[in-house]
């Protein structure tokens, strides 16, 4: 408020945002029963309005709204890419703010679009401060960012959450379409505080650092979105620069989904923004170890209801933390069905290829692979040199000592690997057609 230095008045909007991350502050300690009591509550209200307002849950799901969410079929991305014009509520509760619209890259091959109120931004930039509370962000510092969908050039804020509540400094961005040399030259020249970007380009950076001797003084942390983060990745950014890595999980339809906590490298399901379930084949909820479907209700989006959303990813379960916060745990995402390895027999699971050391032997700038049948796997190389018949029958080894046997491996270079339309990039990926959708 003008004229107001001490004690801060902020605008209506944010002191809304102020009151929402005060009951954050506390409802992280809450036990993880108390916290689903009142995701229960928060339910009701949605279900009711579904029921009443979306004419693609009257038709779909009749009265088993009342018998509560598990009644409710899953609702794919082929659904709500097909019923966009059905999933539209008729109306919304009073106070939700305006409906904008917002649209996946579409990187697993199904784009989706999705209605959102001002309500949901408030919670996205509610939870992006409780990211920074937890991680104890330094905000006065500089904050780069390397991603799709940035222009190149400096903003005087860290974005919307932070504007008119604290004061930040700069931000700098710069899109991913430049070589990995002019981005590591690029925060050579910024000096930022803090780097957030895409887990695969912290790797490729990590290693040109290391490659070309260069460090980033002043740098306290990375921070990545927007991929599935291979474990490579935090050991390359704390050889390379010294600083840890911290990973967040969520999407574009439904908002945060989880964030890492500040005391481990697994994340907390950020309940009071959505209701999670991690499904196993039969639809049954997956026990703590175990891997499922990723199955999420936005809790706060009459816009457009997304109950029981299969969102496309896979995620292990993780036990209670021991840092005392009641939100339940994800001890890792570990990818989507096109990231699953298959074998003939039947077999799947989500291969980790180990490529940290290659950098010893090889020199590889850029890899991928890809399965192109039950028993071969085609690695796409970028390399600084040709290697040499010792080097890729090394290399070959390595990869295959990651396999089950009787895979394959042939090589096939590439002057670059390009990223997708959002600029996000994948690892693995089979091409094998029961996996891939």
């Amino acid at each position: 408020m003008p004229g107001v230095a001490w004690p801060a008045l902020p605008d209506p909007a944010g002191a809304s945002l102020l009151s929402l991350l005060y009951q954050l502050v506390r409802s992280q300690w809450q036990s993880a029963d108390e916290l689903h009591a009142f995701q229960l509550t928060q339910l009701a209200l949605l279900l009711r309005h579904a029921r009443e307002t979306v004419p693609f849950y009257r038709e779909r799901a009749g009265t088993a709204a009342h018998a509560g969410l598990a009644q409710l079929p899953v609702l794919t991305r082929r659904d709500l890419r097909d019923n966009f014009e059905l999933l539209k509520a008729e109306r919304l509760p009073a106070g939700h703010g305006p409906v904008g619209e917002a649209r996946t890259s579409g990187a697993t091959g199904t784009p989706v679009r999705i209605l959102k109120t001002q309500l949901s931004l408030m919670f996205w930039n509610a939870l992006t401060l409780r990211d920074h509370l937890w991680h104890r962000r330094e905000l006065g510092g500089k904050l780069a960012v390397i991603r799709q969908g940035v222009r190149a050039g400096e903003a005087a804020s860290w974005g919307p959450a932070s504007e008119g509540l604290v004061v930040t400094g700069p931000c700098v961005m710069l899109p991913p379409a430049s070589s990995i040399d002019e981005q590591l030259q690029w925060l050579v020249q910024q000096r930022p505080a803090y780097l957030l970007t895409y887990p695969s380009l912290v790797a490729e950076l990590a290693r040109a650092s290391l490659a070309r001797e260069i460090r980033l003084p002043g740098l306290l942390e990375v921070r990545t979105l927007g991929e599935q983060l291979d474990p490579e990745a935090r050991e390359l950014c704390r050889e390379a620069w010294g600083v840890p890595l911290t990973d967040t999980y969520s999407a574009q339809e439904v908002g945060y989904i989880a964030l890492q906590c500040p005391e481990h490298e697994h994340y907390h399901v950020q309940s009071e923004n959505v209701l999670l379930e991690v499904l196993d084949d039969e639809g049954y909820a997956c026990m703590p170890g175990k891997v499922g479907r990723v199955v999420v209700t936005d809790l706060h989006n009459f816009a457009m209801p997304l109950l029981r959303y299969e969102i496309g990813d896979y995620a292990e379960v993780g036990g209670a933390c021991p840092c005392g916060r009641g939100l339940p745990v994800l001890r890792r995402i570990v990818g989507r069905t096109r990231n699953m390895l298959v074998t003939a027999d039947g077999g799947r699971f989500w291969p980790l290829f180990g490529m940290r050391t290659a950098i010893d032997f090889a020199p590889v700038i850029q890899h991928q692979f890809v399965q192109k049948a039950y028993d071969l796997i085609e690695a796409r190389l970028v390399t600084a040199t040709p290697l040499t018949p010792a080097q890729e029958e090394r290399l070959r080894a390595l990869i295959l000592s990651r396999l089950p046997r009787g895979f394959r491996v042939r090589f096939a270079y590439r002057d670059s690997i390009p990223r997708s339309a959002g600029g996000k990039f994948e690892d693995f990926f089979s091409e094998v057609s029961d996996v891939s959708r």
